[in-house]
């Protein structure tokens, strides 16, 4: 039996998958978020989405939280930080943050991760979800789909072909919706 690979990941009206795209976060969609990172216990991650998040949710030296940080923003920080991840970088020679780095041909790694006890594998980015759906290794998506054009940025999974199957849809207060799919095929 393997663990699944869920990818989740913000996206506008238009495609884009920029950080900086979509609405600013509020409490229910960091609940939403925290309730996410819980389904699995693997991250995995390229270096841009490790370094991002690093930057952004890793507890500082000082142990204590930003003050900018609310309540639902903690308790994703709380969630996330403590995380095993596992990032896929052919330019980093060594991580931390509870880290380690994929080693070998990319679909033959991923796969053994997958075949490690576990609850799951979060997976976030632009870059590597492409080339892991193009081998059909992911097994569930989740779109949270934001009420905004954003006209610049990455467009989500460029390039792969997919039939997905509608499992579960959400909406938030904000007009924000979730869409969960599996593949088809």
């Amino acid at each position: 039996m393997t663990q699944p690979l869920r990818y989740a990941i913000n996206v506008s009206l238009d495609g884009c998958v920029h950080h900086e795209a979509g609405l600013p976060p509020d409490a229910e969609s960091m609940a939403f978020w925290t309730d996410e990172l819980r389904r699995s216990d693997t991250l995995l991650y390229g270096r841009v989405t490790y370094e991002l998040m690093q930057g952004a949710w890793r507890r500082p030296a000082s142990g204590q939280w930003p003050d900018w940080m609310d309540p639902s923003e903690v308790a994703f920080a709380e969630v996330m930080d403590p995380m095993r991840r596992v990032v896929a970088s052919t330019t980093l020679d060594a991580v931390d943050w509870n880290a380690e780095l994929l080693h070998g041909d990319l679909v033959d790694a991923v796969r053994r991760l997958k075949g490690q006890p576990g609850r799951g594998i979060s997976l976030g980015g632009v870059r590597l979800p492409v080339a892991l759906a193009a081998t059909g290794l992911i097994d569930e998506y989740t779109f949270v789909v934001h009420p905004v054009i954003a006209g610049r940025g990455p467009r989500l999974l460029d390039g792969v072909e997919l039939t997905l199957e509608l499992i579960e849809r959400r909406e938030f207060r904000s007009g924000v919706t979730v869409q969960r799919y599996r593949p088809t095929s």
